[in-house]
């Protein structure tokens, strides 16, 4: 049981891992200024892939709950996403948005039911304390509407994630999958439209190789995982491992455009690593406990942290 859910977390775990190589793929592969666009081509192709393989649409609630889960986890957080990636330096909305695990805690205790814990809480403020140190500039400015932004990204997929857990999909998890994708996809869409304009007449090749990472692994896969991780781990365990994205974001940054790490960021590193480690672990018991006390999980979906492809401003909460 111990290794099953090890391999489960290890495995939830590299979807924020995937995440956190969006910054990399944006600013290398595709078309500068359009984090919209990629947010669009990386979220509806996916999720009609997935719908026509599965060949499955919604039913009865589903078509709604559908509509209001791929509207929080990946339409209105992306769009937010974008606002605090261009009001604000990537560390400031980084470190806003590594909030997130601390609201899916309390949002789970009033909807599901769950225990706000006093270790739930020092890991969490661990966690933002180490993507503090991670990514965030002693010159970073503040700009009031760029924070309300990057908070209002963590509290709408915050929000994503615990209905995510509350609601029971009768559909097989990609299908549920594709539903969303399909419609953060769609409301997504006309706001790419309006904000950044038409689409560039034509792509490169490393514009469609890009796009096509970010498509196939960086949604079908990665949100695939993801929400398998939702429906079998707490909504509070797979939230933290979102922490993993600034980290493998700022890794390859220093792996592959030689940006430097200071001793500051490698200690901000550590302490994320112990916060998500931390929020893994579990008491004696606990494993009975949780199958009594908690609902039925559900197969539904978030960077978003995610991470939605972002402004490369927002290397951080790419997702």
């Amino acid at each position: 049981m111990l290794r099953n859910r090890a391999a489960l977390v290890l495995l939830t775990a590299l979807a924020p891992a995937v995440w956190g190589s969006t910054y990399f793929v944006t600013t290398e592969f595709l078309p500068p200024d359009r984090p919209l666009l990629a947010g669009v081509l990386r979220a509806l192709p996916a999720g009609i892939l997935l719908v026509l393989l599965t060949r499955q649409l919604p039913k009865g609630s589903w078509w709604w709950k559908a509509l209001v889960l791929g509207t929080l986890n990946i339409g209105v957080f992306f769009a937010l996403l974008f606002v605090a990636a261009y009001r604000l330096p990537g560390g400031v909305a980084a470190t806003v948005g590594s909030v997130q695990p601390l609201l899916v805690a309390g949002l789970a205790a009033g909807l599901l039911g769950q225990r706000l814990t006093l270790r739930t809480v020092l890991a969490a403020v661990t966690g933002i304390a180490g993507v503090a140190l991670l990514v965030l500039r002693a010159d970073a400015r503040l700009d009031t509407l760029g924070v309300a932004a990057a908070l209002g990204g963590a509290v709408v997929m915050a929000t994503g994630v615990v209905l995510s857990k509350r609601w029971v999909s009768p559909a097989p998890l990609l299908a549920t999958t594709g539903w969303q994708l399909v419609a953060g996809g769609l409301l997504l869409t006309p706001v790419a439209l309006l904000v950044e304009g038409p689409p560039p007449s034509s792509f490169t090749g490393e514009n469609l190789l890009g796009y096509g990472y970010l498509t196939l692994i960086g949604a079908a896969v990665a949100y695939a995982l993801w929400f398998r991780g939702i429906k079998a781990l707490s909504p509070t365990e797979v939230t933290f491992l979102g922490l993993l994205s600034p980290l493998v974001a700022t890794v390859l940054g220093w792996a592959l455009l030689g940006q430097r790490l200071t001793p500051l960021q490698l200690l901000g590193g550590v302490l994320a690593l112990a916060a998500v480690a931390l929020a893994q672990l579990r008491p004696r018991g606990a494993s009975a406990a949780r199958s009594v006390a908690e609902p039925a999980p559900a197969e539904a979906p978030a960077d978003v942290p995610a991470a939605p492809a972002a402004a490369p401003a927002a290397r951080g909460r790419a997702r």
